[in-house]
C-alpha cells in the first residue's frame, strides 16, 4: 500500500539510498581499515510527512508491517529499530524530531549481504534532513546510521556499509580508509563488469557470528599490542597467536593489503585474482562462507570470462560477486545460476538487474 493509503494523505517530503557491494576489503572495517565497495542500482526509499498524533509510525511495504512507537517506549523490533534509532540519535545531538509518519520501499534485498541496512538508514536521515532543513553533511549521515545500527539493532558493525550508501555511486569504485575516512573515487578495472548473484540462502548479521568475529579481532590486537589489526602489515606478525585468533588476524592484513594493492593500478586479470584470494581467505581463515557460497563462487570462478569471484558482505549466507569481462554478465549470470540451482539452490541475478 501507499503513502496514501497507509496514512490518509501524501508524503511531505522523500528520499533514497542505495544499496552497496563490497568488491575487497571484508570484516576490516571495525579493524580501522580499508574497503572497496561501489554502489548497486537497488535502492530503499523513504517518504515521511509529521504525524497528527504524539507516536511514530513506521510502515514497511515490503513487510506489510505498521509499528506505531512513542519516543518513552523501548526499542521496537525488526526494520523499525533502524529507523527508531535514527531519530533517537538526531534527538541526541540537540535536534528536536517531531512525531513522524514514515513509508518505506525498497528493492535492496533483505538478507544477501547487499546492506539493506545501511540503505534504510541513510535514506530515513535523508528525508528527515530534508524535511526540517537540518545541516547534516553526507559522512555524518553515514555515522549516525552506523550508531543506530550498533546502538539499537545490535550490530558491532563498521563504518563501510553506511558510507558506500551515503556517499558511493554505481559508475566507480570508493576506495575508503575506515579510520580517517580518507577517501578516493577508482574507476573500474578496464574491460571489465561486475555481476553480483544472491545464494538464494539468507543470513542475519545479529544472529550470526559477526559479532564474535568484531571481539576476536580485538582480542588479537591487544595481545599483537596494537590500536586495531589495520596497524600491522606483515602477515608473519600473526604466527605467534593462538587459534582461531592467528586466522582471524592474518584475514584482516592479507585483505587490507589487497585493498591497497588495487590503489596502485592493476588489470581485470590481476584484480580477478585479488577477489578469489579475499574469498579463500573468508572461507578459510574467517570461516565466514557456508557451502552454498562456496558452490557458487566455485562456478563462477570456473566460467570463461569470469575474472574472480568471492562472498561479498559478512558471509553466512548472502550474495556473491564477480568480476567479469564486458558486456557478458548477463549470458555468465544465465549459464552460472543454471549450473548453481540444478544443484539444488535457488539463486538469482541481482546486478545486472534481471
Amino acid at each position: 500500500m501507499d503513502f496514501r493509503q497507509i496514512f490518509g494523505a501524501d508524503p511531505e517530503t522523500q528520499a533514497s539510498a542505495p544499496g552497496r557491494v563490497n568488491l575487497l576489503g571484508e570484516h576490516t572495517d571495525y579493524n580501522d581499515g580499508f574497503v572497496l565497495p561501489t554502489a548497486i542500482p537497488q535502492r530503499t526509499t523513504v517518504q515521511l510527512s509529521f504525524s497528527p498524533d504524539r507516536q511514530h509510525h513506521f510502515y514497511s511495504q515490503e513487510l506489510d508491517e505498521l509499528v506505531s512507537i512513542s519516543d518513552r517506549d523501548g526499542t521496537p523490533q525488526g526494520f523499525a529499530s533502524y529507523i527508531f534509532g535514527c531519530i533517537q540519535l538526531l534527538q541526541q545531538e540537540g535536534h528536536t524530531i517531531p512525531p513522524l509518519n514514515l513509508h518505506v520501499t525498497s528493492s535492496v534485498p533483505i538478507g544477501s549481504g547487499l546492506s539493506s541496512s545501511a540503505a534504510l538508514e541513510v535514506a530515513t536521515l535523508r528525508a528527515v534532513r530534508s524535511r526540517l532543513n537540518l545541516e547534516i553533511d553526507d559522512v555524518r549521515i553515514a555515522q549516525l546510521g552506523q550508531q543506530a545500527e550498533i546502538q539499537y539493532a545490535g550490530v558491532e558493525c563498521g563504518i563501510m556499509d553506511q558510507m558506500a550508501s551515503s556517499l558511493a555511486d554505481t559508475e566507480h569504485m570508493l576506495f575508503l580508509d575506515t579510520r580517517t575516512l580518507e577517501r578516493r573515487v577508482l574507476p573500474f578495472p578496464a574491460g571489465a563488469e561486475l555481476l553480483v548473484v544472491d545464494s538464494g540462502v539468507p543470513r542475519t548479521l545479529a544472529g550470526s557470528g559477526y559479532n564474535q568475529r568484531r571481539a576476536e579481532c580485538e582480542e588479537a590486537a591487544r595481545q599483537l599490542g596494537v590500536k586495531a589489526l589495520r596497524d600491522i602489515t606483515d602477515p608473519q606478525a600473526v604466527e605467534t597467536l593462538p587459534e582461531p585468533l592467528r586466522r582471524r588476524a592474518r584475514h584482516v592484513i592479507t585483505e587490507n593489503n589487497r585493498v591497497l594493492e588495487v590503489l596502485q593500478g592493476v588489470s581485470a586479470q590481476r584484480f580477478g585474482d585479488l577477489m578469489n584470494a579475499s574469498h579463500t581467505s573468508l572461507r578459510d581463515d574467517y570461516e565466514v562462507s557456508v557451502t552454498a557460497l562456496d558452490t557458487l563462487v566455485a562456478i563462477l570462478q570456473q566460467t570463461p570470462g569470469v575474472f574472480g569471484a568471492r562472498l561479498t558482505g559478512a558471509g553466512f549466507g548472502g550474495a556473491t560477486v564477480a568480476l567479469v569481462a564486458s558486456g557478458q554478465a548477463k549470458a555468465i549470470a544465465q549459464d552460472v545460476l543454471a549450473r548453481y540451482n540444478r544443484k539444488g539452490y535457488a539463486g538469482r541475478t541481482l546486478v545486472p538487474e534481471n
